[in-house]
């Protein structure tokens, strides 16, 4: 490549840098919801003026160019809202000649008197950045400015006039193949959520000097003015290019900043709530005579301090001491009568007020007598074993509870639980279940 060329490549690099640098800034702002709502492919149609000059200086081969139609097509992939990389094709035509000296009133004394340049295709692949958004608070804005720079080939052919004669073709005709820097400005206006008028300039730098036919060894260029549309594609309902991540930023704090309010008078309002509930819980825990047994549970509130009392907060009845435990058939039948009208609640310990009456007469035998009773509860295998162990245990400390309540000795009932360990049924038929859900009663 000739050395010449890189003049004009630091431009096209720092565009580059600069799409990669506020790429890197960007891509953290674009949400995974936003980006499944917003358009990045486009593609874009354009005409404009053609022209053999740089007006941003430099010397030109011929003192009187000419403007001619050209027109081009692009499409684009934008990756974030700043940072895209466009696929550009123009075609056109670039004329002039020297029938008019130069502004500084110098003749051309060239021996080339006219070209016409058949500009056949210019195919490059452009960095675009967005430089700013005119509204850093507005989520989508109407207008941008961009800049640009990418690389490509250019292919044409030239003709070319000595003095008088009429236009010749230049090399045999043949069609010149050179690489092209492309460089350009732009903005961008929003006409709708998927049409942007586009205006733009572009000067273009060959790695040549074949353009104008006239070979005087320093590369030649040409610039491109155009205006045209920009349709965006995809089912989006807007477009990435115009999307703010300012704006979101500043949206997102706002609604941070609310979130945390909402938080703040919940949080409040949760202190009040605990406050309430540590008000209820001292009354609910509340215990006037000392005797051990809350106040909503006490049954004698009044107890002198230090009495022993049972469950129900009464004083504790000691019977006088026998020596042998007699067991009548009668007192059998109580525990049978409770065990036959002992039901829960559907997979709970909760018993049942149907079974009160009969549990009221074993609390009553167990007060009179002084017998001690072993509660053992036993479950079917539905369920898994641990919730099958632990309802059983609930349910005979449940009879067990009810019974202390009902002035039986705490101390001389206990309370065990086998699950699923110990059936006397089988546990395949519904009736073996039903047999095998049970607490046992065994006075001694």
């Amino acid at each position: 490549m000739k050395l010449r060329l890189f003049k004009c490549l630091p431009v096209a690099v720092a565009a580059l840098l600069v799409g990669g640098v506020a790429q890197a800034q960007d891509s953290t702002r674009v949400t995974t919801s936003d980006a499944n709502k917003l358009n990045t492919w486009s593609i874009g149609i354009n005409g404009g003026a053609l022209a053999p000059i740089s007006p941003l200086g430099g010397k030109n081969d011929f003192s009187n160019w000419k403007s001619n139609f050209g027109y081009g097509l692009y499409i684009k992939k934008q990756f974030t809202p700043y940072f895209s990389l466009r696929l550009d094709g123009v075609r056109g035509k670039l004329t002039g000649d020297n029938s008019e000296p130069y502004k500084s009133g110098a003749v051309n004394d060239s021996p080339i008197s006219a070209f016409e340049t058949t500009l056949d295709y210019s195919a490059s692949l452009n960095a675009v950045v967005n430089l700013f958004n005119i509204d850093m608070f507005n989520k989508n804005n109407a207008l941008q400015l961009y800049a640009s720079a990418g690389a490509g080939v250019a292919g044409y052919k030239v003709k070319t006039s000595t003095g008088s004669a009429g236009l010749t073709d230049y090399k045999n005709g043949e069609t010149l193949n050179e690489l092209v820097i492309p460089v350009g400005v732009g903005a961008k206006f929003k006409l709708s959520d998927r049409i942007n008028l586009d205006l733009g300039w572009t000067m273009n730098y060959l790695d040549n000097d074949d353009l104008d036919g006239y070979f005087r060894g320093s590369n030649d260029k040409y610039s491109y003015a155009y205006g045209g549309l920009e349709f965006a594609l995809g089912s989006g309902q807007k477009q990435l290019a115009w999307h703010n991540p300012v704006a979101l930023t500043y949206d997102e704090a706002l609604q941070a900043k609310q979130t945390a309010n909402a938080l703040k008078g919940d949080l409040e309002a949760q202190k009040a709530e605990n406050q309430k509930l540590r008000g209820e819980m001292n009354d609910l825990l509340k215990d006037t005579d000392g005797d051990g047994v809350a106040d909503k549970l006490d049954k004698c509130p009044d107890t002198p301090s230090g009495t022993v009392v049972d469950g129900s907060g009464c004083p504790l009845k000691v019977p006088a001491p026998v020596e042998k435990v007699v067991i009548t058939e009668a007192d059998r039948k109580v525990v049978a009568d409770a065990i036959k009208n002992l039901e829960f609640d559907l997979g709970k310990a909760t018993i049942r007020s149907k079974s009160y009456a009969t549990l009221n007469r074993v609390a009553a035998l167990l007060v009179e007598k002084n017998f001690s009773l072993k509660l053992a509860g036993h479950t079917d295998n539905t369920g898994s074993d641990a919730l099958n162990m632990r309802l059983s245990k609930d349910r005979a400390e449940s009879v067990k509870a009810y019974l202390v309540s009902q002035g039986a000795n705490a101390s001389r009932i206990e309370a065990t639980g086998y699950g699923e360990s110990q059936p006397i049924a089988s546990n395949k038929t519904a009736a073996g279940r039903q047999k095998n859900r049970r607490v046992e009663f065994t006075l001694y």
